[in-house]
């Protein structure tokens, strides 16, 4: 099959989904950058949207979407204000650009969309439904407060008069935007009801353009090979053999890389191979795993940074707290480094030109990778333009430039709009890894099997000292996000941070700290409540006086059917939460798996996460997050050799199988509470919950991972 055949193959493939994906109903997925055409708003209100001749509302997506939901969650919270369906909402992916959106940012991670959104935009939205109000009771001669907006349009109880925002947006233009107009409170119509995803018939169609499906006129296509050792250099290449390639048009040699171009991907990847190319390996080419985890040992002995915000113990203290117990129960944990594997790898379009660029990608990042990219090239922001698009999957690597700025690099040396697609292997290979963690934690138990005091020291890398230096202190905020700050009542209590960092270069992964430090603390919860020959969830319930906290725990009890013996040659775990402003409970249950040790058989999930938007995009997170971490939990681990990644792609780096997946049950606790986060939640939970149920199934205490490799080992 030539390169060409390839190409097409893509474009009848995404032909054959537009064809089979007839549907009632669309919502349009455009963009304000190069995409299709945006009709001009007659109303603008504020930045995020706004509202043409006709009374069409556009909004401008603060946050980004890499199918987490947030796409239908934001447009929900707008429909909800100005008084329309979210069907009836054309959605735009906006340029990135600092300060866009004031003080919401573009950034999108750490399950701060929804809390980081609730107010402002719905704030937005009710300001520009109280200009509407405004223009009509402005032309009836009323008072606005006699007015009130349902349905796209504004009506006046008293004279039984209506009218549609179309016939209001060219006056409500000129006037003076009303402000912190009133949100609602209750009484919703739109937000807490469920609502299937306003982007899905447009993927299902294959019309939704992610980053890696950009084309553009007279593009052409490259990809990659980076040092396979970290720190590496690039020594030769056989350029002769390449250029020989039928479609390759360029070779681009960097320090650390080399990129072959060529008129398509196919014609690219045939030329890298050819290429050949030799490397230089540096001071990290006899890195092993066995030495980095030898490090991370040695260096928990040392003495860490105090974590504790509020209400720590010095050593002297603790250890006089300690004293006083009438047991201690101690244990290591370790948690290994692991990849992204996103399903779409890393790519990016650039056209360098008139002395800036112009980028198409997908970035979780998109006004902080402008800046980025600004300074790669050595121009103001204002000579960058970056259009975003929608991501397959994100889970923290774009939270990076890397993959946009080695396009700058390669973009340069083209006379032309360059894509960059990194191959399966380089995005595993060259990723930003979620940290190795070594924790040791040890508790003293009263004489009713009760902590009275709790010491935590974590050892891993720090993203936040390289990423924010200025707020380094000596602890990584993140790293110890869940263990500083617990669900339990912990009388005395010290958490200590030690950087240590190792070859492996490290980032944010779903999860991060929150995560990490839900597997160490969850799992040691359950070992002192089985050394206080306690239930795992009375044992939990006692530790807390929170009434959130207690109910998640009540109702995962009572809707797994936790009182009653699990099934023969079954058990069940469990795992409790509090972070990311949610309250979450997991029951796992488990039986044992010729290949892998276990088999996850029903996982029963309930959350309070303040006030639902959407329970249709809860429960999806939720499923999503369960089958994440149990892939993570069970298989997830990426181990060097001789100063390089051993995984490569999907056959060595495993994902849970469909025929693995389990059934999964969620429970939403209906609330009025200010909103939580739902993307880490579901999993930080997951993996000590599936721990917990292995202990109960095996008697084998899970202080590593990943648990299918301890378990058949």
């Amino acid at each position: 099959m030539t390169g060409a055949d390839t190409d097409t193959m893509a474009i009848s493939r995404r032909g054959l989904l537009r064809a089979a994906g007839a549907s009632a109903f669309a919502i349009a997925i455009r963009f304000d950058g190069a995409g299709a055409a945006i009709a001009p708003a007659s109303f603008t209100p504020n930045a995020m949207l706004s509202i043409n001749a006709a009374g069409a509302i556009s909004l401008s997506l603060p946050k980004t979407e890499m199918g987490q939901g947030v796409y239908t969650a934001l447009t929900m919270m707008i429909a909800e204000e100005m008084e329309v369906t979210a069907q009836s909402i054309a959605i735009l992916l906006p340029d990135g650009a600092t300060g866009r959106f004031g003080k919401v940012t573009q950034d999108t991670g750490g399950s701060t969309t929804i809390r980081e959104c609730w107010e402002p935009v719905r704030q937005a939205a009710a300001d520009a439904r109280g200009a509407l109000i405004a223009a009509a009771a402005a032309q009836w001669k009323v008072a606005p407060g006699e007015c009130s907006a349902t349905d796209g349009q504004v009506i006046h109880a008293a004279s039984k008069r209506a009218l549609p925002y179309s016939a209001l947006v060219a006056s409500a233009a000129t006037m003076k935007l009303p402000e912190k107009t009133l949100v609602k409170t209750s009484g919703y119509k739109v937000i807490g009801k469920p609502q299937h995803r306003l982007d899905s018939p447009a993927k299902v169609r294959g019309e939704a353009e992610y980053g890696i499906d950009v084309r553009l006129p007279g593009m052409k296509v490259a990809t990659l090979a980076q040092a396979p050792v970290f720190g590496g250099t690039l020594d030769s290449v056989n350029e002769a053999a390449a250029m020989a390639v039928k479609g390759v048009v360029q070779v681009v040699r960097l320090p650390d890389a080399v990129a072959v171009v060529a008129d398509h991907y196919w014609a690219a990847r045939k030329g890298l191979e050819a290429l050949s190319p030799t490397w230089k390996d540096g001071t990290n080419a006899t890195a092993s795993q066995a030495a980095i985890m030898a490090s991370y040992a040695k260096a928990a002995q040392g003495e860490g940074a105090s974590a504790m915000a509020e209400g720590g113990l010095d050593a002297a203290m603790m250890a006089k707290a300690m004293a006083g117990a009438t047991k201690k129960i101690s244990a290591v944990y370790e948690q290994p480094f692991l990849a992204h594997a996103t399903m779409e790898p890393g790519n990016c379009v650039v056209h360098v030109k008139d002395g800036g660029c112009e980028i198409w990608t997908g970035t979780q990042i998109p006004g902080s990778a402008r800046d980025e990219a600004a300074k790669a090239m050595g121009v103001p922001a204002d000579k960058v333009i970056l259009h975003n698009r929608l991501m397959g999957g994100g889970f923290g690597r774009r939270l990076e430039p890397d993959y946009i700025l080695r396009a700058i690099e390669v973009g340069k040396q083209v006379q032309a709009p360059v894509k960059l697609i990194w191959s399966r292997e380089e995005d595993m290979q060259h990723d930003l890894y979620r940290p190795f963690y070594h924790d040791a934690i040890e508790a003293g138990l009263d004489a009713d099997g009760k902590p009275i005091a709790w010491t935590h020291k974590i050892t891993g890398s720090s993203i936040m000292a390289r990423l924010y230096p200025q707020y380094y202190k000596g602890v990584d905020a993140d790293a110890v996000d869940g263990s500083v700050t617990t669900p339990y009542t912990l009388p005395a209590q010290r958490v200590e941070f030690i950087r240590h960092e190792s070859a492996v270069p490290t980032s944010w992964w779903r999860g991060v700290g929150g995560a990490r430090s839900a597997f160490v603390v969850e799992s040691f919860i359950d070992e002192l409540a089985h050394a206080a020959g306690a239930d795992p969830i009375a044992y939990r319930r006692s530790l807390t006086s929170d009434p959130r906290t207690q109910a998640v725990l009540d109702m995962v009890a009572e809707k797994s059917g936790w009182a009653a013996p699990a099934p023969a040659g079954r058990a069940r775990g469990v795992a409790l939460i509090h972070t990311w402003d949610t309250y979450m409970a997991q029951v796992v249950e488990v039986e044992k798996h010729p290949e892998n040790g276990v088999k996850v058989v029903k996982v029963t999930a309930v959350v309070d996460c303040g006030q639902p938007v959407n329970p249709m995009g809860i429960e999806a997170q939720i499923e999503g997050g369960v089958i994440f971490g149990l892939t993570a939990a069970l298989f997830g681990e990426v181990t060097v050799a001789d100063g390089r990644i051993e995984q490569s792609n999907f056959h060595d780096y495993r994902l849970l199988r469909i025929s693995e997946a389990p059934v999964i049950e969620t429970h939403i606790i209906p609330s009025s509470q200010t909103v939580g986060g739902m993307g880490e939640p579901p999993v930080a939970t997951i993996v000590p919950a599936l721990a917990n149920a292995v202990f109960a199934l095996t008697g084998k205490r899970i202080r590593k991972l990943p648990i299918a490799k301890v378990l058949t080992a």
